[in-house]
């Protein structure tokens, strides 16, 4: 049988850090790595993967229930994608497929969103599932929070889903709007700054903000953030002593990075770079300073990411713009870096952070995995 071949794109945070989950706004863009695949009809109920980098996996599509000891593994991402598509009526099958991909673990780039997203792609293209992009990425959000057991929002899947440069408003999750965003970011070069940090074990880390945050929601009796008129909030500041002082500050942060996103599509839209790089700053203080997800508070004297950012800011001068990218507490941090200083900014992260810390990389238009013959 004839083999066809599909892929999703990582992608790269820029505006909106920790907002998606509270049903705000987020800015992100597709970029230029990718998870792909080989994939063929097998006519059975299996999905049988050879990952060049991991090994082989198996699914019985006719158990999708949650395993509990695949939580955390690519098996539990393809049994949770598939049992959102059949529960939802959209068609899935067993099929053969060689996946390699170029983005790496861990970098904060969503290398499992990608997955996640490609598998959908792949049950979308081979068994003609007229599915939507944002159902996709749905259908992956659904596999990373249930089954692989992540907390997480929606914006990773999303944007990988969709590609570009996007704002995308999560106001209703089942109806969000996605709005590309034309931007000439010329003069500028995107860097993933790895620092060398591990996210393993940070799953508590990363579940106490969305929780917080909720904690903060419940007390004007809504679920999310986004549901209270920050007028209401900060009024209201001096009778939420019951509720933590970490809480009531990431509370502030969301407030900050949700109006700061449609600012900065604003920005862009006029080609105001300038605007534009000064409120990417405004974000990253915003996270180190009020989110506080740039270190573990268990672990307090290994700061990768804030050494990171310091370093940025003095070599960048106030000429490009820095913020901690992603979940944080470890990885990545993302400039925005001026063409005549990237060599510089390559040499001295080098020195600090080792050789190929930094990535720099594109922005692609395309998200949804393409289906091509071979």
């Amino acid at each position: 049988m004839n083999k066809s071949n599909f892929s999703a794109p990582g992608r790269v945070e820029i505006g909106g850090n920790h907002t998606d989950h509270q049903h705000g706004r987020v800015l992100a863009a597709a970029i230029d790595l990718e998870t792909k695949c080989s994939a063929t009809v097998n006519g059975t109920d299996t999905v049988n993967i050879t990952n060049e980098q991991y090994g082989s996996v198996c699914v019985d599509l006719t158990d999708l229930g949650v395993h509990e000891n695949e939580k955390g593994t690519s098996a539990a991402l393809i049994r949770g994608v598939a049992a959102w598509f059949k529960e939802h009526g959209y068609a899935t099958g067993g099929f053969d497929a060689t996946v390699s991909s170029n983005i790496p673990a861990g970098s904060g780039l969503s290398s499992s969103a990608a997955f996640e997203v490609l598998i959908g792609n792949v049950f979308k293209g081979l068994f003609g599932a007229d599915i939507s992009p944002l159902e996709i990425a749905i259908a992956g959000q659904y596999a990373e929070n249930n089954y692989f057991g992540k907390p997480c929002g929606l914006m990773d899947q999303a944007a990988s889903s969709f590609g570009g440069l996007c704002m995308i408003d999560f106001r209703d999750p089942n109806n969000t709007i996605v709005e590309p965003i034309k931007a000439d970011l010329s003069g500028y070069a995107l860097c993933v700054v790895a620092t060398g940090g591990d996210h393993a074990d940070l799953t508590p880390e990363y579940a106490a903000i969305p929780e917080e945050m909720k904690t903060v929601a419940k007390h004007f009796g809504k679920n999310h953030l986004r549901e209270v008129e920050p007028d209401m909030f900060y009024s209201a500041i001096s009778s939420l002593h019951h509720l933590s002082n970490r809480a009531v500050l990431r509370a502030h942060h969301f407030f900050g990075d949700h109006d700061r996103v449609k600012k900065q599509a604003d920005a862009l839209k006029r080609n105001d770079i300038p605007a534009f790089l000064d409120l990417v700053n405004e974000s990253g203080r915003s996270s180190l300073a009020y989110l506080q997800n740039v270190f573990t508070s268990s672990d307090p004297h290994n700061q990768e990411l804030t050494l990171a950012l310091a370093l940025s800011e003095k070599i960048l001068a106030g000429k490009g713009a820095w913020r901690v990218h992603g979940g944080g507490f470890a990885g990545t941090i993302l400039a925005f870096v001026p063409d005549d200083l990237k060599d510089e900014y390559n040499i001295q992260m080098s020195n600090v952070f080792g050789e190929n810390c930094c990535l720099f990389l594109n922005v692609v238009k395309s998200g949804q995995g393409t289906k091509k013959p071979l």
